[in-house]
């Protein structure tokens, strides 16, 4: 049950009064049953967060994946670390060696570009570049801890429902950012503190997935607790006459979790980025040699991972991000 439970989780938790005797029913379990494995999971470090997945974009950020060259790592690492837009950063094995998604919020006095230039002064860092998404052809972290999806899978993309976000849905921002706990009814402050009922609070849950504000309320896996012990961010260098083309064939493969188009520049060549995800080095590069055949592409390369310095969830519309610029006005 337990693979079953992580599979159905990563897919989607219920927003509900009680989720957990929801996925028992899917599980055909008991709540009781189901809410102990979910505490156990979370004990074992095999769950690492329980809460809603919002598109930066779609919420009025501006954002982008950024490289550095730095001699001294560890200490722009931390001083990186500092900004609150800041959800992943690593060591990756490449003269580029230390990269980092970033957002600024919308009302930012300093704006993205400016921020990076600040960062960059700040770490000494000795080139840098940034890299935006020009397109978007996957993101969908979901680990196949079962083993039996498909090799290549269809890419889903349903149309959006425009909706302008009012006092409520600012207020669902800030509360579904938060880790669910192992109770009965993990949903009863959110409901609480904002004073609505539990179909209010589903109802516009669905609205925010269907405008693409909320890509999606989930867990997200420890990756090595949960049997993928490699990964790696693979570039690729294709023609820009067949980039798009080249991505969607990319994307299909269910071990990339991430697939995007981002400008290129004299030092950096590749405009195709995917993260590959893999139970070793050699499953990751068997499949990433498979691409390369299909696509017919020979100029790429392997950026691991080597050390994690910040992997967190952006805390939206928070006070942090006027805070941090304030310190630096």
């Amino acid at each position: 049950m337990e693979k079953e439970f992580l599979t159905l989780i990563q897919k989607g938790f219920p927003v509900s009064q009680r989720p957990f005797a929801d996925l028992a029913e899917k599980l055909e379990s008991n709540e009781d049953d189901v809410l102990d494995l979910y505490r156990s999971l979370k004990e074992r470090k095999v769950i690492r967060q329980t809460s809603a997945i919002f598109d930066t974009k779609s919420l009025g950020y501006k954002s982008s994946l950024v490289a550095f060259k730095t001699d001294n790592i560890d200490e722009a690492a931390a001083i990186i670390n500092t900004h609150p837009g800041v959800s992943h950063n690593y060591e990756r094995d490449n003269p580029f060696n230390l990269w980092f998604t970033i957002a600024v919020a919308p009302d930012s006095k300093l704006g993205l570009e400016k921020t990076v230039e600040l960062l960059a002064k700040k770490t000494g860092a000795k080139r840098y570049v940034i890299l935006p998404t020009k397109k978007m052809f996957k993101i969908s972290v979901q680990l196949d801890v079962k083993g039996d999806r498909a090799k290549k899978e269809r890419l889903r993309r349903s149309k959006k429902e425009p909706m302008t976000m009012e006092h409520i849905h600012y207020e669902l921002v800030r509360a579904l950012q938060k880790d669910i706990e192992p109770f009965k009814e993990p949903f009863a402050p959110v409901v609480e503190e904002l004073g609505i009922d539990y179909e209010t609070l589903s109802k516009e849950v669905e609205r925010m997935k269907k405008a693409g504000l909320m890509r999606r309320f989930a867990a997200i896996l420890y990756h090595r607790k949960a049997g993928f012990t490699a990964n790696a961010m693979v570039v690729w260098k294709v023609p820009e006459d067949s980039a798009e083309e080249i991505g969607e064939t990319v994307a299909a493969y269910s071990a990339v979790s991430h697939c995007y188009l981002r400008p290129v520049y004299p030092e950096w060549p590749y405009p195709l980025f995917s993260m590959v995800h893999g139970k070793s080095r050699e499953e990751v590069e068997s499949i990433v040699e498979e691409m390369a055949e299909e696509i017919g592409v020979n100029e790429y390369d392997y950026l691991y991972s080597t050390r994690e310095f910040k992997k967190v969830r952006i805390r939206y519309f928070s006070p942090e991000f006027e805070e941090w610029e304030s310190g630096y006005a």
